[in-house]
């Protein structure tokens, strides 16, 4: 049996990955006394006069919402909201093997930004943070940032942030692999979707270099016509010298790419045309271009987004670490700090003495990375005065 036939019988044995479980058994009379009526009301009536409560006496503090409205899903796209519970619950399993973290799957069913936000909105008091997952671009922006307007819990749309930070992490340390200096390199990214516009933004904030966005028509340049609201906004501080072309004319002298886009775009002339690049080809389940044709091209560094090739860059080292350290100090949101000192924090776990061409990354299954994302996080809470206390 291929994977896609193993995994579809073990869903049917399933009946879905994930359960709710009691954290107390209720066997006497007393235990249904305390857990329910008549003693559940005291907690209530604890909660009525302390907002900030709900947070101690339910499990709220460590429980994250995993929502979609399943119209970017892995990669099959706008397939619907049943359709993505899989998805969702697959999610939702990560955060309880990975940091420990209760999480629940919601799968919305509507594409209108209006019903959505109302929709997260209003049953946000149940949850300790909301992961926004699978919700195409452009529609997700304006839905992540009305939310953190209203919201008074962190709000993360994975796709975008989870992939940004893991991708920075593994560029701060493919870049020490090459050589190559902060500040000078040039990166082209293809895919000016939320992952890639979240991507490009990232690594203008922490200083990388020149960035050159790519899409389907070509290289992104300010004053395009065409361009939806995320694009227009990154066109402004990307391609700092106002170039255009295709895909193919980025990648000249480029010190890197990063495709989160479709399959087969790159071919090995056009990596034999950058400069020593690092090539993150991160389409699943097919690359942009596969990592042999890749080092064949002379690429330097080689990364995608399969398990089964070296420098797997998977979103799994960011998200149960980032809502880890968020909960733990009720930070009120996840700040552009955090997402940097996440990037940091996962790259400096490879000692330099053993980073090489096959190893930027830690393994997508080191369950120790979440505990140092975390720290990284909880700490920059705090520096930046965000964190709040239940008596606040």
């Amino acid at each position: 049996m291929d994977v896609n036939e193993k995994a579809l019988n073990l869903h049917y044995d399933l009946k879905g990955k994930i359960e709710v479980i009691s954290r107390k058994s209720i066997t006497t009379r007393e235990d249904l006394s305390l857990l329910y009526t008549p003693g559940v009301a005291e907690p209530c009536r604890q909660i009525a006069a302390d907002y900030e409560k709900s947070f101690l006496l339910t499990r709220r503090s460590n429980l994250v919402a995993v929502i979609t409205d399943g119209t970017a899903v892995l990669g099959l796209g706008d397939i619907g909201p049943a359709a993505g519970m899989p998805v969702m619950e697959g999610k939702c399993a990560l955060f309880k093997e990975f940091a420990d973290v209760d999480a629940f799957p919601i799968c919305i069913d509507s594409k209108d930004t209006d019903t959505i936000v109302s929709t997260i909105a209003l049953i946000s008091k149940s949850f300790g943070g909301i992961n926004l997952e699978d919700i195409a671009a452009p529609r997700c922006f304006e839905i992540e940032r009305r939310l953190k307007e209203i919201c008074d819990i962190p709000v993360f749309h994975d796709d975008q942030h989870g992939t940004a930070i893991v991708v920075a992490a593994a560029m701060l340390n493919a870049m020490k692999v090459t050589g190559k200096t902060m500040g000078q390199m040039r990166i082209v990214i293809n895919g000016a979707g939320a992952a890639g516009i979240a991507i490009g933004k990232l690594l203008i904030r922490m200083g990388f270099g020149n960035i050159i966005m790519c899409d389907i028509n070509g290289i992104i340049c300010e004053g395009d016509q065409g361009l939806n609201s995320g694009q227009e906004e990154i066109s402004h501080i990307s391609n700092l010298k106002k170039e255009h072309g295709l895909l193919a004319d980025a990648l000249k002298n480029a010190d890197a790419f990063v495709g989160v886009s479709r399959p087969n775009l790159v071919t090995k002339e056009m990596v034999g045309s950058m400069n020593q690049g690092i090539v993150f080809a991160m389409a699943n389940p097919v690359p942009e271009i596969m990592p042999d044709e890749a080092k064949a091209g002379g690429a330097a560094v080689v990364g995608t987004g399969r398990s089964d090739y070296p420098n797997q860059i998977n979103n799994v080292l960011i998200f149960p670490g980032i809502f880890k350290g968020a909960l733990s100090v009720r930070a009120k949101e996840i700040t552009e700090s955090m997402k940097q000192k996440a990037a940091y924090a996962i790259a400096g776990m490879i000692p330099e003495s053993e980073l090489s061409p096959d190893y930027i990354i830690p393994s997508a299954l080191d369950k120790s990375v979440a505990d140092v994302v975390a720290k990284a996080v909880a700490e920059t809470a705090i520096e930046e005065g965000i964190a709040r206390s239940v008596s606040e």
